[in-house]
């Protein structure tokens, strides 16, 4: 709806721009005429009536541009810069190293941020690891460069970079040209509704650009260095990953990982043993991982090291059903599959089971995990209405992968995507079984022998070897590890055509393929078992992403009681809030502090995390200061055999007996009760008009 608003409103600016300068023209002509004063007079209120017409559109569409996806009628900086300066005032995160000015990047979580990430990792543990019986692991963050190669990453683990030709300053190539598309669409009220059209399509297909392309974008826009603004370089690749050496001799290099799934790859063999040579299982880790960003910006959402929590979900790539699929196969929300982006359309909501059976989601299991993704996001807190699933276009793909969409939510910084949920095929297992020799393959055991047609590939070494040499060894793995698809395409070209371009994924390269140097040939043969090499569902969570995002879900601001100020507040769900439960006597009283201290200790021993307040701040001013942090329930003594219990948002209060307090906020922030429960089963309290806010 937002867009074709803006679309209108961009429409009628151009109409009524059209409209004021052929007015101009008209007044101009009159006085070069010599007409009557009336005339002319008549002619420039005319003029200015458009002029104010035209004012009120610009607002309009200013308006429709600035609020488009922020809470309330503030733009998206000013909201953004309020929520910022809430999280690092009340330390939730800060800059690292700032006394040393701090480095780009990089950012330390304080005691309330620690809190949340806990508390949103203890969750993402009890939502998969748990109740889908995952297998945890925990590898090392440094790793061996040859891990690396065989997964792609030291080849083609790159972002385009553009250099200012003159100072040498690097900046990432497609930012620039995404800067430049929203500095257009968002201050330009001049651009037409096609020439806003064409730049929305830069954005949408900006991950598709090839270095050319980006390349000739930055010289059709007139792009130059946002410092300084010299000429660019014509962008180039970057490796992101951090190189390092193993041990003092540096003879062995390796390079701080850039996710965590490579340990979980290598790892197979032995994961598979320990769950009883049974398929589908699912592993399952949470870890560090580090990118050298070119030029990170955006606060948490992009970072040089950050917290990955990944799944590998390991399945029989001829059965990609799912048991508890049906579990999920009602959920409606919005996706956004790829026809629907190439074609101009917005995101809709989308019933899952739909999706899946018309194909537009590849696999039961992939849309298992998918619903599974939304549940736990909208759990966290995350807005219903700004998460989306957005398919990726078919260009944006590895070549392996069957299928992948990403999880994005709405902030002020646009749709950020925090959670990849792709199919990889078996890429990942076949790229490690040709580099290291270990056989990462499952069995299916049969009851009774099949007469099955087998497809043989037998390389003819003495050939590849006169072709390829050292390299005579790797070609002839990656020919042996085709799949049937593969290579009844390759025995087709080369009977065809005599030669065929393939492949060598531990080369990196494509190599010529010749009709002397394989045969493919299918056989009947007896088995008793079916060796084959899993596919992989991959769900991969950017957990920084995801907690800046529920900050700015979470965030609101409401006046104070006497409307002289607005307040902060964080709406956390008590699963994620960093403190659960404050705890303040009303006055400095002994007998109410000693009791404050009585119910503490309660809450100690429940497990729930609290903080208690005994300064002789007003009560108003304490809630003020925990609604900002997000606590959800503060317990107020006000008596020596009761207290006051007060929800957040609500602020209404209850009355509960001292020996209950602990029990009722345990369960309040469990889940196993809510504010309405509580709320019809005990006296209501109502407050002095001075006490709140």
């Amino acid at each position: 709806m937002a867009a074709a608003a803006e679309e209108s409103l961009r429409k009628a600016l151009a109409d009524k721009q059209s409209a004021v300068d052929n007015q101009g023209n008209a007044v101009r002509a009159l006085k070069a005429q010599a007409s009557s004063k009336p005339e002319i007079d008549a002619a420039i209120e005319a003029l200015n009536r458009l002029k104010l017409e035209k004012a009120e559109i610009e607002k309009k569409l200013q308006d429709c541009i600035s609020n488009g996806g922020t809470d309330g009628s503030i733009n998206r900086e000013a909201f953004r810069q309020a929520v910022v300066n809430t999280l690092e005032r009340r330390l939730f995160y800060v800059p690292s190293f700032k006394i040393y000015g701090g480095v780009a990047g990089l950012y330390d979580y304080g005691p309330p941020g620690c809190a949340v990430k806990s508390n949103v990792l203890a969750f993402w543990r009890q939502h998969f690891v748990l109740e889908e019986n995952m297998l945890e692991v925990d590898c090392p963050c440094v790793t061996p460069e040859i891990v690396l190669k065989a997964s792609g990453h030291v080849d083609k683990f790159t972002d385009l970079m553009v250099k200012d030709e003159k100072t040498g300053t690097c900046y990432r190539a497609d930012h620039l040209l995404k800067d430049f598309c929203n500095e257009k669409l968002q201050k330009d009220l001049s651009i037409t509704a096609d020439q806003a059209a064409e730049l929305k399509l830069v954005l949408a297909t900006l991950d598709d650009l090839s270095a050319e392309e980006l390349g000739a974008k930055i010289k059709e826009y007139g792009i130059t260095a946002p410092d300084t603004k010299n000429p660019l370089s014509d962008p180039y690749p970057f490796n992101l990953m951090f190189q390092t050496s193993i041990g003092p001799s540096g003879l062995s290099p390796g390079y701080m990982r850039p996710e965590t799934a490579q340990g979980i790859f290598v790892n197979f063999k032995d994961l598979y043993y320990y769950n009883g040579y049974k398929l589908p299982f699912a592993a399952a880790q949470i870890g560090q991982a580090f990118r050298n960003e070119i030029s990170p910006r955006q606060g948490l959402l992009r970072v040089r090291e950050f917290t990955l929590a990944e799944i590998e979900h390991f399945v029989d790539p001829e059965d990609k059903s799912h048991p508890k699929y049906s579990e999920v196969a009602s959920l409606e929300f919005l996706m956004f599959p790829r026809e629907e982006q190439m074609s101009g359309q917005s995101a809709k909501r989308i019933c899952l089971g739909e999706a899946v059976s018309r194909g537009t989601v590849n696999n039961e299991t992939l849309g298992y995990f998918i619903g599974r993704v939304y549940l736990f996001l909208t759990c966290l807190g995350i807005g219903k209405d700004r998460l989306r699933f957005r398919q990726h276009l078919a260009n944006e793909m590895a070549h392996y992968a069957a299928d992948c969409w990403d999880a994005e939510i709405e902030c002020s910084y646009g749709w950020i995507e925090c959670v990849g949920i792709a199919d990889r095929s078996a890429y990942d297992l076949r790229a490690h079984t040709e580099k290291s020799g270990a056989s990462l393959v499952a069995a299916e055991k049969f009851s009774e022998p099949k007469e099955v047609e087998k497809l043989v590939i037998t390389p003819v070494k003495k050939e590849l070897g006169l072709a390829f040499k050292g390299n005579q060894k790797m070609v002839v793995e990656a020919l042996e590890a085709m799949n049937e698809k593969e290579a009844l395409d390759m025995k087709a070209s080369l009977e065809s055509k005599g030669e065929v371009d393939f492949y060598v994924c531990t080369l990196g390269k494509n190599v010529a393929i010749k009709k002397n140097m394989v045969t493919i040939s299918k056989e009947k043969k007896k088995e008793h078992m079916r060796n084959f090499t899993p596919s992989v569902i991959e769900p991969s969570f950017g957990i920084g992403r995801i907690i800046y995002c529920l900050y700015e879900h979470s965030f609101y601001m409401r006046p104070s009681k006497d409307g002289n100020e607005q307040l902060n507040v964080f709406r956390f769900p008590p699963l994620v809030a960093p403190i659960k439960c404050t705890v303040f006597p009303l006055i400095q009283k002994q007998q109410y502090e000693e009791t404050a201290k009585s119910i503490s200790k309660s809450l100690t021993a429940a497990g729930i995390s609290h903080k208690i307040d005994i300064t002789g701040t007003s009560i108003g001013k304490r809630y003020a200061r925990t609604d900002e942090l997000g606590v959800p329930f503060a317990i107020t003594v006000d008596q020596q055999d009761s207290v006051t219990i007060r929800e957040r948002d609500s602020k209404d209060q209850v009355r509960v007996r001292v020996d209950e307090a602990a029990s009722v906020v345990k369960g309040l922030s469990e889940g196993l009760k809510t504010w309405e429960k509580v709320w019809s089963e005990f006296p209501h309290h109502i407050l002095p008009t001075s006490a709140d806010d």
